[in-house]
């Protein structure tokens, strides 16, 4: 099964960098007015799903005339277009999952982003939320990292403890250690090379990792 990308409707600051993650055989999801986002990279959706109350007119022929599948919601629903997103791709069968601009300027939506993927049920799939400067992520076992020498590194604990954490390349190193969630001692670590690894025995630990390089682009 490929990978499953779905475009949300937040800021992109770097868009550069997000097309340059698309692979050709990516399943590609537009929520609603993420549809903007994929198409200012030139790209295609198969599926619309949403409620499309934050899709142009302009964009919506262009995707009917592309003869993208479009799932419209009623706009009074319980879950926003995201979580309905998500949930076709899971029930498609796709088991790694790529979600574009969900970091936007929109605290509550960030947050709930976030919030979507602590779902148990969600335990065996890949999903990270990538704006092309940083990316975001859930370990629940363990992970990996890759990246450049530099890119900061963040473990937040995320509803309560997480217990033997141990990392593998980056700057300060944690050997089975405790990560408490009113402690900020997991800010701003950093990567020593391309690559790292996350292991934690229990809890769930909120992975950031930003990219510098992509960030000095931005000045």
């Amino acid at each position: 099964m490929s990978r499953a990308v779905i475009f949300l409707n937040g800021n992109l600051p770097q868009p550069a960098p997000v097309r340059s993650l698309i692979h050709p055989d990516d399943f590609l999801i537009a929520a609603d007015g993420g549809t903007r986002n994929i198409l200012a990279l030139g790209l295609l959706p198969n599926v619309l799903i949403g409620d499309l109350d934050s899709l142009s007119v302009e964009n919506r022929q262009t995707l009917e005339q592309a003869d993208t599948r479009i799932f419209q919601y009623p706009d009074d629903k319980n879950e926003t277009d995201f979580e309905l997103a998500l949930r076709h791709a899971v029930e498609l069968g796709h088991c790694e999952i790529l979600v574009v601009a969900a970091l936007g300027e929109r605290l509550d939506h960030t947050l709930g982003n976030l919030s979507l993927l602590t779902d148990p049920s969600l335990a065996g799939y890949d999903i990270r939320l990538d704006d092309g400067l940083q990316e975001a992520f859930f370990a629940r076992d363990k992970c990996r990292l890759r990246g450049d020498p530099g890119d900061l590194i963040s473990l937040i604990p995320w509803g309560g403890e997480v217990r033997g954490v141990t990392t593998h390349g980056l700057r300060w190193p944690l050997s089975g250690e405790v990560l408490w969630s009113h402690h900020t001692r997991g800010i701003s670590n950093e990567l020593l090379d391309e690559t790292a690894s996350i292991c934690i025995e229990s809890g769930l630990l909120l992975v950031i990792h930003r990219r510098l390089v992509n960030e000095k682009e931005m000045v």
